[in-house]
């Protein structure tokens, strides 16, 4: 995955049949399909101009630190693969790679299965997704997810209990939505049949009543989520009352978080339940590349914020830091010192 300069050995590239699409972006400022031609992205230099990256189209001013790095990242609609796709555009900005390759996937229990057998250098994963004692290092915490039940609002549903016995699509499979939700719903004592569809597959099966409910995990608004809301009216159930259980049982990394008023044309701001999001990596990623990335995060910061961002709080140094349950990686920590002091 992550390929070194001609100076360093290589280590060895895999692929992986349960990964949909990936795209990489190239010195020439593009972004292609690597992993099927049904999901191409292609981010030309017009477009990169307008988003203020010209200095990029006269190429780097130094020799790029790896040949190539690669970002396990999230289902399509979803703010990991958003964020993906804008890091990988700043990294090969920077100098950092020429190639950035984003490999959509399920979502964190994808990712962190990628980062273990070497097929991703960088995986976003939610921090209660991380299995206790896992040999991972962290670049920073880059943003808070919301943990989302969504109803239909002509449903007669107002909070989690009343969806025993219902039917819900409790997050798709291999995402850190799966792994709350399942918390959760333990926590809560819901007996209810859970489905596990992707984003977009549950949106569509909540707006047809074959769900009752939904579980996402991500940033708000959720761009599938708002398109929702606009076919078809929806409502968050407030999942407040549960973050005490939760944090007994699986400590601090459950917060209490607020999804604003006006977001899916709620009248009010509803609690539910935020969950720090990392950005990992194997400790054997050179210190070097691992003080290259943790730069470009800290430095453009405001190039990484999906355009739909209203409530995330997305990195700044307070938050950057604070990296548990994972370690942050040596050069992550050189290079936040340097920084910051």
């Amino acid at each position: 995955m992550l390929t070194p300069t001609s100076e360093e050995p290589a280590h060895p590239v895999s692929g992986s049949s349960d990964v949909s699409a990936g795209y990489f972006v190239t010195s020439e400022g593009s972004a292609h399909s690597v992993f099927g031609s049904s999901d191409v992205v292609r981010v030309g230099r017009r477009a990169l101009v307008g988003a203020g990256l010209a200095v990029a189209l006269a190429g780097c001013g130094r020799r790029a630190a790896v040949e190539r790095l690669t970002i396990a990242a999230g289902e399509t609609g979803g703010f990991y693969l958003e964020f993906a796709q804008l890091l990988a555009i700043q990294l090969r900005v920077a100098g950092v790679a020429r190639e950035v390759v984003v490999r959509e996937t399920g979502g964190s229990t994808d990712n962190l299965r990628l980062l273990a057998s070497r097929e991703t250098d960088l995986a976003l994963s939610l921090a209660d997704a991380i299995p206790s004692g896992s040999d991972l290092r962290a670049l920073g915490r880059v943003y808070e997810n919301y943990l989302q039940c969504v109803v239909r609002a002509d449903s007669p549903y107002k909070s989690l209990t009343d969806l025993a016995g219902t039917t819900i699509s409790a997050g798709a499979a291999g995402s850190g939505a799966a792994v709350t939700a399942a918390r959760l719903m333990t926590a809560a004592g819901v007996q209810c049949t859970q489905n596990h569809l992707p984003l977009g597959k549950a949106a569509t099966a909540l707006a047809d009543k074959q769900l009752d409910a939904m579980f996402w995990s991500g940033g708000v608004p959720t761009t599938t989520l708002d398109k929702l809301s606009r076919q078809v009216p929806i409502r968050l159930l407030p999942l407040g009352a549960w973050l005490a259980p939760l944090r007994r049982t699986y400590g601090s990394v459950y917060q209490d978080v607020l999804v604003p008023a006006g977001v899916y044309g709620a009248p009010s701001a509803v609690a539910v339940l935020g969950i720090p999001n990392l950005l990992l990596c194997r400790p054997d990623l050179p210190t070097a590349v691992a003080r290259e990335i943790t730069n470009t995060l800290a430095r453009q910061a405001r190039l990484l914020v999906p355009p739909s961002a209203v409530g995330a709080q997305y990195l700044n140094l307070q938050s950057l830091v604070v990296t548990n349950p994972i370690p942050l990686h040596p050069g992550a920590a050189a290079e936040y010192r340097h920084l910051y002091g």
